[in-house]
């Protein structure tokens, strides 16, 4: 299930209101008007897009916004839940037989599980679904190294059309150092592209590009544990092995709270009794 992740839109805005507020601690609301200059602007945008188009196909290009509203979403897979969903086939399958599971897949939303099953249904080895299911894992993660590299790059670039619209700024200034009327706005273009520029690749591009990197191996291991349940109850292990098994990729912290949890309910039985 896709939710929103509120972390990237919180972490972008709340950067822009710190940088904001720096400049009204220090200069005033009307100090704040000055770091707004259009040159800067269209030097920086205009200089990143044309560079992107110059960079990348324009089948790449369309997907900018479905890539950038990645960083925005989070799949929201526990890990409990996954492996309580094995279990639960396995115990099934090994009940009923393996063709049993057809009935489960209606509950199931994730399409990767799906398909997964599907292939154990089919009777197909399990080495043949290890090998096109780790396909399938290749091919999304090539496709979100693609997809990521558009924003890395913009990262890239947004600097590189700062410091260029800082040399454009210092030549206009150099030029017209007889008319000291022209030195502030030519200083501004020198210095407000660069800001521009910074501003864009740290707060937003890079660490966007990081955490669709993070979300992108996140996913790639949710895989990874699915193959193993798929495999497990394809091969009519047992629910306990199969458990004890999948259990190993849940983190420490996970784990512990499971044992609490089932120590817990030990003890609670025992009084009851």
């Amino acid at each position: 299930m896709r939710k929103r992740d509120l972390l990237t839109p919180i972490g972008i805005t709340l950067g822009f209101i710190m940088i904001m507020l720096a400049i009204i601690a220090k200069g005033g609301s009307s100090g704040a008007s000055s770091f707004l200059d259009i040159s800067s602007i269209f030097i920086v945008i205009g200089g990143l897009v044309a560079s992107m188009l110059i960079n990348f196909k324009m089948e790449q290009i369309k997907l900018t916004n479905k890539i950038i509203g990645e960083a925005f979403h989070k799949n929201d897979q526990r890990l409990p839940e996954l492996i309580g969903l094995f279990i639960r086939l396995s115990e099934r399958a090994r009940r009923e037989g393996i063709l049993a599971l057809e009935n489960e897949l209606e509950e199931v939303e994730d399409t990767f599980i799906r398909k997964g099953i599907l292939l154990a249904v089919d009777g197909i080895e399990p080495e043949v679904i290890n090998d096109i299911m780790n396909a399938e894992i290749t091919a999304v993660e090539d496709r979100h190294y693609k997809g990521r590299t558009l924003i890395e790059k913009a990262g890239e670039y947004a600097p590189a059309w700062g410091m260029i619209g800082t040399l454009v700024g210092l030549v206009l200034m150099l030029n017209n150092l007889q008319d000291p009327a022209t030195l502030g706005p030519s200083m501004a273009v020198a210095l407000l592209t660069t800001l521009y520029g910074t501003v864009l690749a740290n707060l937003v591009f890079v660490p966007m590009a990081n955490k669709l990197e993070s979300k992108s191996e996140e996913e790639i291991f949710i895989k990874q544990i699915i193959i193993e349940g798929v495999i497990g109850v394809q091969s009519g292990q047992n629910p306990r092995i199969l458990e004890e098994k999948l259990g190993a990729f849940l983190p420490k912290e996970t784990k512990k709270k499971q044992q609490e949890a089932e120590q817990g309910f030990v003890e609670e039985s025992m009084n009851e009794a």
